[in-house]
């Protein structure tokens, strides 16, 4: 009788599939510009995660031209100096019932010893640009 093979991995099959697309896109998107490889992928996206990352991304890259665009780890994400700010998770991706609009190290959103790095979103309203506005700019200062 053959034994079964267990999964001893500590990664869970959506993180995995997140690394091999990671390593797809460093072949696929190598000759695409970065706001081609970000068009693509909001394209590939589900509908209402479409709007939201369509509406976040004109917001962000309006805010700033030091601001750049590419894709990391198959997501939407935003530069300065080559390094990551901020990025838009589409919900769907990870069967979410939100998208998520985060931050990375790199942004400059220290606020004593506890800050967020990551906001839920279900829609684009005036007051979700307006904090996303002040939070990126913050972030890029």
């Amino acid at each position: 009788m053959a034994e079964e093979k267990k999964n001893t991995s500590a990664f869970t099959d959506k993180e995995r599939e997140a690394m091999r697309e990671r390593a797809r896109e460093a072949r696929e998107f190598k000759k695409l510009s970065g706001d081609e490889q970000v068009a693509r992928k909001i394209a590939e996206m589900a509908h209402a995660d479409q709007k939201l990352a369509n509406a976040i991304h004109t917001l962000v890259m309006g805010l700033s031209p030091k601001i750049t665009t590419r894709t990391w780890y198959g997501m939407p994400a935003y530069y300065v100096n080559d390094k990551i700010v901020c990025f838009f998770q589409a919900g769907s991706k990870f069967e979410s019932r939100y998208s998520t609009f985060g931050f990375q190290d790199a942004a400059n959103l220290d606020d004593g010893s506890f800050w967020p790095t990551s906001f839920a979103v279900t829609e684009i309203n005036d007051a979700v640009k307006k904090e996303i506005t002040r939070l990126v700019t913050r972030a890029i200062s």
